[in-house]
Order: C-alpha cells, then structure tokens, then sequence
C-alpha cells in the first residue's frame, strides 16, 4: 500500500507493507532517535508526534499516518536542544537511552502546559521509562527549564 507522510518538514510518498509498524518505516528514514525498547507502549522511547501530538510509534501502524504529519527528535533539534542542556546540567541523562522519548514528551508538556504543576510534570514523566535516574533528575531539569523561561530566557542562578 502506499502512503504520503509529512516526516519532519518533507513529504514522503512510499510503498509500505500493511503491517508495518512507524517506529520502523522512521527508522528506515533515518530517524535513530525513535528506539525500540518495550514494544508493549510502556517505555515511551519510541515517542514521536503525530500532528503536534505525542503518540506511541511502536503501537501504531504506519497507514495510520497516512496524510498526517509526523515529527520525530531529528525535526525538533532547535526546540530540543534548548531543554537538553538543561537535562545534561542536572546529570539526568546517565546512559541516554531514554533521552529522545523522554525530550519529546518535555517538549509537549511546554507546548501543551507552559505553567505545569509538579504533579502535571510527573504526570508527563510517567509514560518513560529510565532505568539509571530515578527521574529526580529529569523532574529537576523541566523545573529549571521552565523557570529560565518565566525569566525571559535568563539564567535562574
């Protein structure tokens, strides 16, 4: 079946089989920032945003996106680098396994809640999984983000 994707900012039009699922047709487009952990939709690795939303790629079939828009990290490099910095200062990203997926899901909680809650960030945390930090870090790093921000971009130290 062919199917016509906007993947990060540049149309693609290709053949896909009807099982295939976006984590791979992504990953076959060179986006390595999209992994493969849990492959039952609990880890958040595979975290891409399908129309401004995030989804779950290892849980959807790739004609599902057919005519959509779909971003992964490699598309938000601006956005994302801003707040890794951020995670790397606090230490939170140990291994960096979970980093992309964990990034993701930051960037859609600034975009959708500019002013969350403890409670809203952890809530946002939830879905990823990362075995080195205990995400104390994590929650830490989108505190200081978050706070840079509300000062205009200016350091909070």
């Amino acid at each position: 079946m062919k199917v016509k994707i906007v993947l990060n900012g540049k149309t693609r039009e290709d053949e896909i089989n009807s099982d295939q699922l976006l984590i791979d047709y992504v990953r076959s487009h060179g986006c390595y920032s999209v992994k493969r952990g849990c492959e039952t939709s609990n880890c958040g690795l595979c975290t891409v945003f399908l129309d401004g939303k995030p989804i779950l790629s290892c849980s959807l079939l790739t004609a599902r996106a057919d005519g959509h828009r779909v971003e992964t990290l490699e598309g938000l490099q601006k956005e994302a680098e801003e707040f890794g910095a951020f995670v790397a200062d606090q230490g939170a990203e140990q291994c960096g396994f979970c980093n992309p997926g964990m990034i993701m899901n930051a960037i859609a909680l600034f975009r959708e809640n500019p002013d969350p809650s403890e409670e809203e960030i952890k809530e946002y945390l939830a879905g990823n999984l990362c075995r080195c930090s205990g995400y104390e870090g994590q929650l830490r790093a989108i505190k200081q983000f978050l706070e840079y921000r509300r000062r205009g971009g200016e350091s909070c130290e």
